[in-house]
Parts: C-alpha cells; sequence; structure tokens
C-alpha cells in the first residue's frame, strides 16, 4: 500500500512533516520555561483583571507547597472541579509541579457521576469554588466517597476590586457558605506560603500529568492517563499549525471549559506555549463573549458549532468590532458548510475543523489556517501523527485505498491507556500495523472515515454509541440506567436526533410495564432533573414495543432506522 504520507507532504502548505519527532519535555518545563521568557508578559485576563506569568507561576509554586504541606505527593490523583477561573490554572500546575495527576471533573457533572468518578481515580483531594452550583455538589461527595479533603476558592477574591464588590452585593445568592470542617481548607489558606519547596523529578514520557474521563463503545467513563509527553507534545503540535507563530499578537478566548481536554490542550497549555494570553470567561454566554472579544482585541476563539450559532444570533454581532480576530478553531461535534460560511462572512476571521479526542490529548488533525479547508473534513494529520484506515471488522487488516475504514492514530499525545482498565486497552490499542517501519502503537478512535488524496480525513460514521451534544459526549447507557428506576418504564433506549443548534440532542424512547400509563411528558420531567444540563432529553418516547436482535436484545441500530436517524 502506498504511503500516503508521500502523496500529502506538500499538499496545500500544510505544516508537516508528519514523522516530526519531539524532545521529551514535562508540563512543568513547559510552563517554566515560559514563564522565564516573558515573566511580566500577561497571561491571564479574568473579566478585565490580569495574571502575569510570573504571578501565576508563584500561584502554581505555592499550590504545591501548600499541597505537599499537607503530606500529598508524587503519584496522587488531584481533583479540579472548577470552572474557568484563576484558581483552575494555578492548582492545575501546581498540582503537576508536586508530581502528582490532575483528574478533570465538569462542574456539570451530578453528585453520583461526580462520586463514582472520584472513587473510580481514587482521588484523595478536590479543588472547587464557593459557587451554589458546585460546592453543595461537593460537600455531599465528601460523605459519600473516599474523598479525604476540598480546597475552595472564593471568586470574587479572583476579580477586579470593583467587580468583587458587585459579585458580593449583588450575586450574594450564587455563593455558598464555605462550613466549618477540618477538612475543608480556604484556597487563600493553601496558597499562604513562600512557593519554595523541593519538587520531584518528572519522567515526561512516564509519569501520569492527567486523568481524563471519556466514554467508551459501551458507554461506560473510562480514565484516559495523559503523561507530561504527551500533553506538551500536543500542546506544541497545536501551536505549530500557525504559520505566523511568534510574528503576530496571541490573545485567545478561554470560553470553552478548560476540564474539557479540548481547551485544555488548544487554549491552556497551547497559550503557555507560545508565551500569548488568554482572555478567561466563566462560562459560555454570547453577550459577554462578544464584548470580550472587542474589549480585549482577541485574535483567537476556539469553540463548538453551537458557540458559533449562538454568536450569529446574538443581537450585537452585528454592532461587535471583530477586525483583530483571526481564526476560530471549531471541534467536538461537525461543523455545518453554512455555518462556517455565514460566520467567516460576518467576522472576516478563519473558521477552521479539526478533531481529536481525550486518549489523543486534545487534537489529531486539522484543517490548515492559511491553505484550502475543505468543508465537511477534519483535516489532515498535525506534524507528528500519523492517521490509517483499518478493516471496521478485522483491526489488523487495512483498508484499500479509497475506501472507508475505522481511522486509527499514532503520535506522540496518543495516551498512556486508560486508568485500571487493561481490558480496554486490549481493545483500544493495536500494534504492528502496516508492517516496516510503520509498526508502532495505533489507537482506535472508534470513528469511520474516507481521506482524500490530499490528505483531508472526512468522517462517514461512527462505531460509538455516544451522542454528540454542543461539544459534549452523552452517553446513553447512564440515561438509560436513570430511566429504569422510573415505576412505570420497562424498557429504554436512548439515542441521538438532528438538533439545528446543539447538534445533537438525546431522545429517549421507552415501553411500560402492565398497568401502566405514565406519558412521555410525566417521565421526561422526572428525568431531567437528575441528569447534567447537556444530557437532558429532548422528548420522550412512549412506545408498545421495542425492537429486538433475534436474541431478544434491545436493537439500538434498529431504532434509529425506524425514526429515521442515520
Amino acid at each position: 500500500m502506498t504511503d500516503p504520507v508521500h502523496i500529502w507532504r506538500n499538499a496545500y502548505q500544510h505544516p508537516g512533516p508528519w514523522d516530526r519527532t519531539f524532545e521529551p519535555m514535562s508540563m512543568v518545563s513547559l510552563f517554566e520555561k515560559s514563564a522565564a521568557s516573558h515573566p511580566d508578559a500577561p497571561l491571564l485576563d479574568f473579566l478585565g483583571r490580569k495574571y502575569s506569568y510570573a504571578e501565576t507561576l508563584d500561584g502554581a509554586n505555592r499550590v504545591a507547597c501548600g499541597l505537599k504541606a499537607m503530606g500529598y505527593g508524587p503519584g496522587d490523583r488531584i481533583g479540579l472541579f472548577l470552572p474557568n477561573v484563576p484558581h483552575y490554572v494555578a492548582a492545575y500546575y501546581g498540582i503537576l509541579k508536586l508530581g502528582a495527576t490532575v483528574v478533570n471533573f465538569s462542574p456539570l457533572y451530578t453528585v453520583d457521576e461526580l462520586a463514582h468518578q472520584v472513587e473510580d481515580s481514587e482521588t484523595r483531594l478536590l479543588f472547587t469554588i464557593s459557587a451554589t452550583a458546585l460546592l453543595p455538589t461537593a460537600l455531599k461527595v465528601l460523605e459519600k466517597s473516599g474523598l479525604e479533603r476540598l480546597v475552595v476558592g472564593s471568586v470574587a477574591g479572583a476579580l477586579p476590586p470593583a467587580k468583587s464588590l458587585f459579585y458580593r452585593l449583588f450575586r450574594g445568592s450564587e455563593v455558598a457558605r464555605k462550613p466549618d470542617d477540618s477538612r475543608i481548607t480556604a484556597f487563600s489558606e493553601l496558597i499562604a506560603n513562600n512557593g519554595e519547596c523541593v519538587a520531584p523529578t518528572i519522567e515526561p514520557e512516564h509519569d501520569v500529568a492527567l486523568i481524563q474521563y471519556t466514554g467508551g463503545t459501551t458507554g461506560t467513563p473510562k480514565g484516559a492517563m495523559l503523561t507530561h509527553q504527551n500533553l506538551s507534545a500536543n500542546a506544541r503540535q497545536v501551536a505549530l499549525l500557525d504559520p505566523q507563530l511568534g510574528q503576530v499578537t496571541d490573545r485567545i478566548v478561554g470560553v470553552l471549559p478548560f476540564f474539557h481536554v479540548f481547551a485544555n490542550t488548544c487554549v491552556l497549555n497551547r497559550t503557555v506555549v507560545t508565551g500569548g494570553e488568554i482572555v478567561m470567561l466563566p462560562r459560555f454566554d454570547a453577550g459577554q463573549t462578544l464584548a470580550a472579544i472587542e474589549r480585549t482585541g482577541a485574535t483567537a476563539l476556539p469553540g463548538v458549532p453551537t458557540m458559533y450559532q449562538a454568536l450569529l444570533d446574538h443581537p450585537k454581532t452585528a454592532s461587535t468590532d471583530f477586525s483583530s480576530l483571526r481564526v476560530c478553531i471549531s471541534g467536538g461535534a461537525p461543523l455545518a458548510a453554512e455555518l462556517k460560511q455565514r460566520f467567516e462572512k460576518i467576522t472576516g476571521a478563519t473558521l477552521i475543523e479539526g478533531y481529536g479526542l481525550s486518549e489523543s490529548s486534545g487534537v489529531v488533525s486539522s484543517n490548515p489556517y492559511e491553505a484550502l479547508n475543505k468543508s465537511g473534513t477534519i483535516g489532515q494529520p498535525i506534524q507528528g501523527t500519523r492517521v490509517r484506515l483499518i478493516d471496521k471488522e478485522d483491526p489488523t487488516k487495512h483498508v484499500a485505498e479509497g475506501e472507508p475504514g475505522e481511522i486509527v492514530v499514532s503520535g506522540p499525545q496518543i495516551m498512556l491507556g486508560y486508568w485500571n482498565r487493561p481490558d480496554a486497552d486490549a481493545e483500544v490499542f493495536v500494534d504492528g500495523l502496516f508492517g516496516g517501519q510503520q509498526k508502532r502503537h495505533w489507537l482506535r478512535t472508534g470513528d469511520v472515515g474516507i481521506i482524500d488524496e490530499d490528505g483531508f480525513i472526512k468522517i462517514v460514521d461512527r462505531l460509538k454509541d455516544m451522542i454528540a451534544v454542543g461539544g459534549f459526549k452523552v452517553f446513553p447507557s447512564q440515561i438509560e440506567a436513570v430511566l429504569y428506576h422510573h415505576p412505570a418504564v420497562k424498557e429504554a433506549l436512548v439515542i441521538g436526533v438532528s438538533d439545528d443548534y446543539r447538534g445533537e440532542s438525546p431522545r429517549a424512547y421507552v415501553t411500560l410495564n402492565s398497568g401502566e400509563t405514565a406519558s412521555g411528558e410525566e417521565i421526561a420531567a422526572w428525568l431531567n432533573p437528575q441528569l447534567g444540563k447537556h444530557e437532558r432529553v429532548d422528548k420522550v418516547v412512549v412506545r408498545d414495543e421495542m425492537p429486538k436482535t433475534m436474541i431478544g436484545k434491545l436493537d439500538r441500530k434498529a431504532l434509529r432506522a425506524e425514526v429515521g436517524v442515520s
């Protein structure tokens, strides 16, 4: 089989080569090197308050020393249950400097979801903030899991003085009181030290920096173990996508949630590599995002398609000055060609689509920044990354040229494996493919694609049942598990249906136990409050019967066909 690398190498000025190597580097070295190069430059702009590289590094050092004084050290799992706030950045790099492992947890998690992942990862300490949307959940998890301690920060303390006063006076209902409990430490107390303590030696290619929970074909969340080298390599790979790297202002809007691997790599780590500035917003609000672009002269805005649609729909878009905006990277869900064209016409920025997974530290491929983009594709492999197609039924075989196959990936950003799941590792990794010099560790993505003559990849099908909701992955099995607790529900299947705004929405189909008369509306009203916001179904459909396989198993594929969902 012809090696496609030789065909694609100079295609459309894509910044190759695909066989580039990246020297081992810890995330700590990556951050300290950048801080040493421009200590006084701003790293964070949090609603107008600036934090320099030196100030942020000092905060990270103090976090590391504070945790060490508590008895934590290399190999410990320490969780972040945080939105986009300065505490996240200091805690993230501080945990890494300690030699411990960060575990990212979504602020959207319910108590049960958070408790399950805390237990699974054996997380010992959890960072959160004193917000009513987060602290009560964390406190319940502290009581019902093996979690030992909480570190609680204050959002008001991270704001500019005027905004801090406003927050305290007018948004007090959103602030939860920190209980008087010896297991709970204020963030300010944790960092009340000089930041000077001995840091351990880190082995970049072996030490796990981050456990990022993802989903598999069964819908069971698994923790992808990402090493320091995985993360630092991917950050450098993404930085190299920009042909004007180091020549133009780099000011990126950080509104994608940092707990998500997309933002962790493409916003946080990549910007540290470039010495740029992150305009940090705690959550996505279209009006606030537009104001931040104009106030700061932002040059980049990574996001998911629903964000770009919301920006276009906002009444202030027509009057917003987008002249500073250069490039926007879309991921997490397919980007409609119409949306891309409309966004580019109104803003003057380039909107490109890329692709990645938690298991790949964030990014596998991207359309070029300043060359031909092919709408409907996920672009070409980034530097140091190889992509191949294998037979969907037999992973030991490759497919004929031009034929669709399962996408497999090899590169320095590919995870070490799943946390405590050797069984899952055996399913997701294949070795020794393609012979000769191509023997390496290949990650099965579960996505089926085709690769054209220019090396652009198009996803044509998904092997996984996961539903892509506005950039988040939703697992049908988790929603189904809740449905089965309803006394009227006999059988349940959840599938993704097309949604103009979110890309996809979960929809539940159920049959009822004999004698029950519950309506779909009643079941949905009972179900949705128990789910994360991104998991909530658009409706529950009550059916007389469900499609089943020949052996009596509920048939999700047949249900999709019956209701007209591809």
